[in-house]
Formats: structure tokens, sequence, C-alpha cells
């Protein structure tokens, strides 16, 4: 979440204050009572649909995805946001409130727009905690000993569907180059928090092919947004700007490596700190301060604030307290991780799959084009380890493939510019849902079948 989201949330909360001013405090209270409406939906949703995902033996998290695609923009219409194009008019949630409630027009749009950043805000923080969890879980130097395949899984994982997307869309659809590159730049994407949660779900995150995926899903995200950034200038002026870039690559690396080296140095007088401290949670809020001054710290220099979470986390599980840190943990977790799945699911709207609409042909033409490359390109990536014969090849390469709440922001950034076609944004939001709903079932999937072939193999040697 940028600066401009929080500035925006501010502003929306006191034009809220100025309302409930002249209509009554009353509306200041609908709001509480709209994020908590919201909340108990988000909740119904990511249960009901993780039991049911859990029950056929699919991963958990694609039913909170699922969930939350029921009761967002695309069906009910229960939990939606202002980016989809919602409004209080089309809310089901602000007509709810509506019954209890005579609402103004002005009164109606402030507390949707308040309850919405609300949602949103915590959203954010679900996927700050999840890649703090996910550090805690992950060894450094596991993730340093594979450092090298992970690094070439991340490059030939942005390269192969970057060059293939870009061109494709060049020669075979005869797009302009700047939409075609930034369609191409949307395939470099990887959501590492639907694909660590996965990963943990099926027990697999402590693996040597867990370790290379997440490792990889890091540096793709930090090379993705140094795509991002070139796309987005190229967008903008025409031009790329080469010290915007050289920034990006200086800032991610000193910030990922300072932050492990400074956070191991300071280790001790961490775990002194917590043996001092006499009050009730002790390690868990000071732990928390870390991840989020490190998120926080990350954000400030155009980063994502997910990749100071990860590195908190990961400084944090080189203590003698990272099994009762992770214990702790836990329950703020399942407080706030679902409500970013659902709300991935939300905000993902279906409507651009509908044939029948005419402006929505050539969007999935492109859109067939465009999952194609992004699968494929992943897969590639997988495989671009050499001398690791026993790796899961496959499994590596899958685990790269979803796009999620990252791909939707290449797409937001893009629609923004002005750079893409409607057709095209359509072809990348179907994309970013059909990566994102494939890749959590097929990962069990490889995953199992390598299992499988290696105590077949084992079973055989054993024979002979």
């Amino acid at each position: 979440m940028d600066n401009l989201t929080i500035a925006n949330w501010f502003t929306k909360t006191s034009l809220l204050a100025t309302a409930a001013e002249g209509e009554g405090s009353e509306n200041g209270t609908l709001v509480i009572a709209a994020v908590l409406l919201s909340l108990v939906f988000i909740y119904l949703a990511s249960k009901i649909g993780g039991e049911i995902c859990a029950r056929i033996n699919l991963p958990p998290v694609l039913g909170e995805l699922v969930g939350g695609v029921v009761i967002g923009v695309s069906l009910l219409h229960l939990v939606v946001f202002p980016e989809t194009g919602s409004n209080p008019e089309t809310s089901t949630l602000m007509r709810i409130l509506s019954l209890t409630a005579d609402l103004s027009p002005q009164a109606a749009e402030s507390i949707f727009a308040t309850e919405s950043e609300a949602i949103t805000i915590l959203s954010e923080l679900g996927v700050i905690i999840l890649l703090f969890e996910i550090g805690l879980e992950s060894d450094l130097k596991e993730l340093i000993r594979v450092g090298p395949q992970a690094a070439i899984v991340a490059v030939v994982g942005v390269i192969a569907p970057f060059a293939a997307g870009t061109a494709g869309l060049i020669y075979i659809f005869h797009l302009p180059a700047i939409p075609a590159i930034f369609a191409g730049a949307a395939l470099t994407a990887t959501s590492i928090g639907i694909t660590a949660k996965v990963l943990a779900e099926i027990g697999y995150l402590s693996s040597k092919e867990g370790q290379i995926i997440i490792g990889a899903a890091v540096l793709d995200d930090i090379l993705g947004i140094i795509v991002l950034a070139v796309v987005a200038s190229l967008a903008k002026t025409g031009e790329i700007q080469v010290t915007n870039i050289i920034y990006l690559i200086v800032s991610a690396a000193t910030f990922l490596v300072g932050a492990i080296l400074l956070g191991r140095f300071l280790t001790p007088f961490f775990i002194g700190l917590v043996e001092e401290m006499k009050t009730r949670g002790q390690l868990l809020i000071t732990s928390l301060i870390f991840g989020f001054f490190l998120a926080y710290i990350a954000n400030v220099i155009q980063l994502e604030a997910i990749l100071g979470a990860f590195a908190a986390g990961l400084v944090l599980a080189e203590t003698e307290k990272r099994e009762e840190l992770e214990e702790q943990i836990i329950p703020i977790a399942d407080f706030f991780v679902p409500i970013f799945f659902v709300c991935v699911g939300a905000k993902t709207n279906l409507n651009v799959l509908n044939p029948a609409i005419p402006s929505n042909r050539e969007g999935l033409i492109i859109a067939a084009f465009l999952i194609i490359v992004a699968i494929i390109g992943k897969v590639i990536a997988g495989f671009g380890v050499f001398g690791q014969e026993k790796l899961n090849k496959l499994a590596i390469g899958v685990g790269m493939v979803p796009r999620g709440e990252v791909g939707l922001v290449f797409a937001g950034v893009g629609a923004a510019s002005g750079a893409l076609s409607p057709a095209v944004d359509t072809a990348i939001i179907v994309m970013v849902i059909v990566t994102t709903f494939v890749a959590p079932p097929l990962l069990r999937v490889v995953f199992r079948q390598g299992t499988a072939s290696q105590e077949e193999s084992l079973s055989t040697s054993t024979d002979k």
C-alpha cells in the first residue's frame, strides 16, 4: 500500500467526519457497522470456501479466493470497492445499511468510501502478516544456499514471459509497442502470498523446492517492481529513466542485505529486551514492532512493504524465540490473512469472461495467448535449475505461476496511465484470474506426483 492510498484514506476519513457533523454522529457509527458487517461476510466466505475445498482435497486458500468472488463484484456485491467500478447504489452491503437508517447520497458515499478503505487497509495488513509468518517459517541458511538456483528461476521467470508476451502481442496481434510492453510486464509478476500459503498448507514450505520458490518469488517481486517502474515511466514520458531503475536495484539489494545483517547483529539485544519485559504479549508485540518498522522502511524507499515483513521474519527465525513466536503469530494471521485472500477474490470481476459482451471478445482471444505464455514462461523458469536431478523442477515452475494481486496492480497502473485499450486490460485481468485460480490445485498435484515418483524410484533401487 503506497503513501497515496494512506493519504486518500485519511482524506476520506476527514470527509466522513465533516459529513457526520452535518448529519449527526449516527453516520460515524454506521461506518463501524459497515466494517463489522463486511468482516462478517469476509470470514463467512473464507470459512465456507476453505472448508469445502479442504473436504475435496483442494488448498483452502483457493476456497478463500472463490468465497471472495461469490461475495464480491462478480456475484453478491456484499464486499465491493470503488476501484472495481462499484458505488453505494451497487453495494448490497450499503442497501442493508439503508434499511436501518435514512442515508443521504452524500452520507452513503462517504460511508462506502471509508468502509472500503478500512477493509483495504486490513487486507494489506493481512498480506504483511502473512509474509512475516512465512519469513518465520523459512530457513535463512537454506535460502542463502539455494540463492543461486532461486536467482536463475527468478530471472528466467521474468525474461521468458516478458519477451514472449511482448513479441507475440506486437507481431501476432499487431499491438502498439507500449501496450504490448505493459501486458508483457504483467506476465512477469508472481504472487508470493498465494504460493507461500499453498506451500505451507501442503507441508512443502521448508522443502528445497519450497525454499527455491520462496526465494525466487521474493527476487521476482523485486524485479517486478523494477519492471513496473520502467514501463510506467515509458507509458508516461515515452522514455525510460535509467536513474530510476538504478535506484530501485540498489535500494532493493541494500535493503534486503542490510536488514538481515543489521537484524542479526541486534538479535541479542532483542532477546534481552523481551526477557526483561514483564507485560503480557512482550514477544509478539515487540516482534510486530520490528516487522512493521522494516515494512515501513521498505515502503518508504519505493519497495513493497511485504519485503520488509519477510526480512523481519527471516531475522527473527534465527533466534531462540522462533517456535514460541510462530505459535503466537498464528491467531493474528488467522484474523488478518483471510481478509487479504477474500478481498483478492472480491475484486475479481468475472464479467470480463463473458463472450456475449462484444467488447470482451478481442480481450478473451488475447487473454488465451497471455495465459499460455504466463504458464509456460514460469514453468520454463523451473527447469532453468541445472545440475539438480532430484529436484521437482515442474513444481518449482508451477509455484511461480499465480499472478494474484500483483498482476492486478500491473493492470491497474496500465489502465490508469491510459496505455491499455479495454481489450488489452481485459486480457490481463483474465490472465490474472486464470493463473491465480489454476495454480493452487495444480501445485498440489505436481508435488504429489513428484513425491510418488521419488518413492517409486527409491523402491526400485531397494529391490535391486
